[in-house]
């Protein structure tokens, strides 16, 4: 297949362009910075999704499907720019199918923000969506939208609803240390102090590797036909309490990692996924998702960064 993927260079796009190029598909990764690396095989083309003009002339010829992961995905962010997220994740994707010739497949990154705080877990696709920050709000709107696009023969759709994505590829580390285990990392290499944890560290959340995501997003691209419509969570199933993840950071380092224990926050204290859809629908399932595996390859990723 001919495909797209949008934030080509960022730290899912990366993996996903480098896990279509190993399974034969031919990659075009649409990123706004010529200087952004991509994975070996990603003809790169420069545009931005909220410059319509530049973008049409970036995406000038039709493509089979198209892998959405442009976006600004900052949860906290987004309460101090609720409009700058909606602009670039719900007009961009405007914008986006705008640009598409064709009847592409689109295969869209998606978050369980979509969720909210649902007290039902782990969380089944079937349930109500009900986003409690702009960044979930704006996501699923643009879910809404490529749902319909697809209703009306303009794109087949397929959502993927991602809960917590860490590990490395290629030396490449999670660069968004707003996030536990490269925050954590981050304090085992000296590059801060200490670690913030709100409550007692017992809140259980659950990881996937980025590489077993980027799978995900090739099964899902080539099971999608033109039409069709599909949203499938995507995730682990193995949850672990914050205060376990801090401990495998310290037992993969050899290094201590100082926390400093802040008041419990409004945050549920477990969020896990069902998979179980993507699964038998697509037969996909996390290879190197464990907590030592994640850790270890970030570390390797961090220290290589470090020289």
């Amino acid at each position: 297949m001919r495909v797209l993927v949008t934030g080509a260079a960022g730290y899912v796009g990366y993996a996903v362009g480098r896990r279509l190029i190993a399974a034969g598909h031919e990659v075009t990764g649409l990123v706004r910075d010529a200087g952004r690396a991509l994975p070996p095989g990603v003809r790169p083309v420069i545009g931005d999704l909220l410059d319509p003009v530049a973008l049409r002339a970036a995406v000038d010829e039709p493509y089979d499907g198209v892998c959405h992961l442009a976006a600004r995905t900052r949860v906290r962010e987004s309460f101090a720019d609720p409009a700058g997220f909606f602009a670039a994740n719900v007009q961009g994707t405007v914008e986006l199918l705008g640009a598409l010739t064709g009847q592409p497949v689109v295969v869209y990154g998606s978050t369980a923000a979509v969720y909210g705080t649902p007290e039902r877990q782990p969380i089944p696709e079937s349930q109500v969506p009900d986003p409690t920050s702009p960044y979930g709000a704006s996501k699923l709107a643009a879910e809404h939208l490529l749902r319909f696009a697809a209703r009306a023969g303009q794109v087949g759709a397929t959502i993927l609803r991602t809960f917590n994505v860490a590990g490395s590829v290629d030396g490449r580390p999670d660069p968004d240390t707003t996030r536990l285990i490269p925050k954590a990392l981050a304090v085992a290499a000296g590059h801060a102090p200490h670690l913030e944890i709100n409550g007692d560290g017992a809140a259980v959340r659950e990881y996937l590797h980025v590489d077993d995501l980027a799978a995900a997003y090739v099964a899902a691209l080539e099971a999608a036909r033109p039409g069709a419509e599909r949203v499938y969570n995507v995730g682990s199933g193995t949850g672990s309490p914050v205060a376990e993840v801090v401990a495998a950071v310290q037992e993969v380092t050899g290094r201590g990692v100082p926390v400093v224990h802040r008041p419990p926050q409004p945050e549920p204290p477990l969020l896990m996924c069902d998979a179980s859809a993507i699964r038998a629908d697509l037969g996909w399932r996390p290879a190197r998702s464990s907590l030592t595996e994640i850790i270890s390859g970030s570390w390797a990723a961090l220290r290589h960064e470090d020289g």
